[in-house]
């Protein structure tokens, strides 16, 4: 039987460099976003950015695939807030509530805050970036299967119906980025969706004249 103590012990070390590998991705990506802010995305190199952060361009590359991931490096964390938001929504609350809540409320969804300037930072150099700009859809669309998983576990529908779904709000919310009130975008289109949609609840998918709630 092992000594609990010396597992402890050996536990420590690994805690310590998982937090110290956290800490100076944080700092990395921290320095990206400053700089590309300052001078412009297409302005600041890789090199450029580890030289902020003061670690070497190998360091950089081990947290970091690319300069694009420089900027969505919590893109991980997004999707997962999203899906949980949908599988651990509350008795009572239906899949397209527990979304329109999400999208209006989260930091990482919100397209318009005004109040918070890291955050309008980050928002207008990913709006003025055209490179970062497609990347940013890019990973939303990507989200897409991940969410109709979600939406399909946990409610009555079917694979297709939640595809269905998932595709809507995630170009509804794409949408209602570029327009100057997101807010009252996202809320017609979850009104929209809320007023009923084809009976996806079994059988094959095929088109009827049946309507639903999504639960």
């Amino acid at each position: 039987m092992s000594d609990p103590s010396s597992a402890d012990r050996a536990d420590r070390p690994i805690g310590r460099r998982e937090r110290k590998k956290a800490v100076t991705k944080a700092a990395i990506a921290d320095a990206a976003v400053q700089l590309f802010t300052e001078r412009g995305y297409d302005a600041v190199s890789v090199r450029d950015v580890a030289e902020r952060a003061d670690v070497a361009v190998a360091t950089l590359f081990a947290h970091f695939p690319g300069k694009e991931s420089l900027v969505f490096d919590e893109d991980e964390t997004v999707i997962l807030s999203l899906t949980r938001a949908v599988e651990g929504r509350p008795e009572g609350v239906d899949v397209l509530e527990a979304l329109r809540d999400w999208f209006l409320t989260s930091r990482a969804a919100t397209t318009r805050r005004d109040d918070d300037v890291e955050f309008t930072r980050f928002r207008n150099l990913v709006e003025q970036t055209p490179a970062l700009y497609a990347v940013w859809q890019r990973t939303w669309r990507g989200h897409r299967g991940r969410l109709a998983g979600s939406i399909s576990r946990s409610s009555p529908l079917n694979v297709e119906t939640a595809n269905l779904v998932a595709t809507l709000v995630i170009e509804g919310y794409l949408l209602a980025a570029e327009q100057e009130q997101p807010h009252r975008m996202l809320d017609i289109l979850f009104r929209t969706l809320q007023s009923g949609l084809p009976d996806g609840r079994s059988g094959t998918g095929a088109a009827d004249d049946s309507i639903i709630t999504v639960r």
